[in-house]
């Protein structure tokens, strides 16, 4: 994605900054829960997304399942762009292993254009929609549009407040003025932990104001968006460093979900993360 695309990556400071003193009250609360899960993906499997990752005789029509054998997770853009179909659902599910993870991103028809506006039904057909994962849902995540700014915060609570049971939820706000305001991203970042939802980190070189290591849950949704750039490596090393700290503080979930121009050879799998 062009979102905080700069022109030189070598001139941006991309060492991750400390964390918010309530992560670790967050993380502690769940020192004792389940072991660690990691899932580890890209935004799309398509073969022009990824170039260089798929070998030459893996077909369009194959390359799903080839995916699914390198990562174990994937970040559904595509239902962003229009409602999901059941039987396209379904056949997702037909082609990924037992362990493997959806993490469908909620219809810009709900986010973008009504912008949690009178949307409920909407919200609940997308969600009865997504069910149809069952064992391969990961959870939906919420990405709010650029000008969605804390005057509209009425409309998330609300939204949050009627949001469809049993089905897990992530945000991403990505307009400056939820970053500016101490106050106002506290009161953000407490809405989502009232109502157990995760608060996404984006990791991108021109935005560094929402890498703001406030973690409202158990969870780490991290959306790291690769230069294409000689400091991508050290990036990374430095998020496994960080995820290491937050697993023994009690992190349950971690996902990372990562954009790249290229993948040229066989990417970490999730263990690599953590071993």
């Amino acid at each position: 994605m062009d979102f905080g695309k700069v022109a030189d990556p070598g001139k941006i400071e991309f060492r991750l900054p400390k964390d918010a003193p309530q992560t670790r009250v967050v993380l502690e609360k769940h020192k004792k829960d389940k072991p660690l899960e990691v899932f580890v993906g890209c935004a799309k499997w398509n073969k022009q997304d990824l170039r260089g990752f798929y070998p030459p005789y893996v077909k369009d029509a194959s390359s799903l399942n080839y995916y699914a054998s390198q990562f174990n997770s994937v970040e559904l853009n595509a239902t962003f762009y229009q409602m999901p179909a059941i039987q396209d659902i379904l056949r997702w599910v037909e082609q990924t292993p037992a362990g493997f993870k959806f993490f469908p991103k909620i219809t810009n028809s709900i986010t973008h254009f009504r912008r949690l506006l009178n949307a409920e039904e909407k919200i609940e057909d997308f969600c009865n929609a997504v069910a149809n994962f069952e064992k391969r849902l990961g959870m939906v995540f919420m990405q709010l549009h650029d000008n969605f700014q804390p005057k509209d915060f009425d409309r998330l609570e609300h939204t949050l407040q009627h949001f469809p049971k049993g089905i897990p939820l992530a945000v991403e706000v990505r307009n400056e003025a939820w970053f500016s305001d101490p106050a106002i991203f506290n009161d953000f970042a407490n809405l989502l932990e009232k109502k157990k939802v995760a608060n996404i980190i984006v990791d991108t070189a021109g935005r560094r104001d929402i890498l703001h290591m406030r973690l409202t849950s158990p969870v780490a949704f991290i959306r790291y968006v690769g230069a294409n750039h000689a400091t991508d490596t050290e990036r990374l090393d430095d998020w496994v460093l960080r995820i290491k700290k937050w697993q023994k503080q009690g992190l349950k979930i971690i996902v990372l979900k990562t954009q790249l121009k290229q993948l040229s050879h066989r990417p970490k799998d999730s263990t690599d993360l953590i071993s």
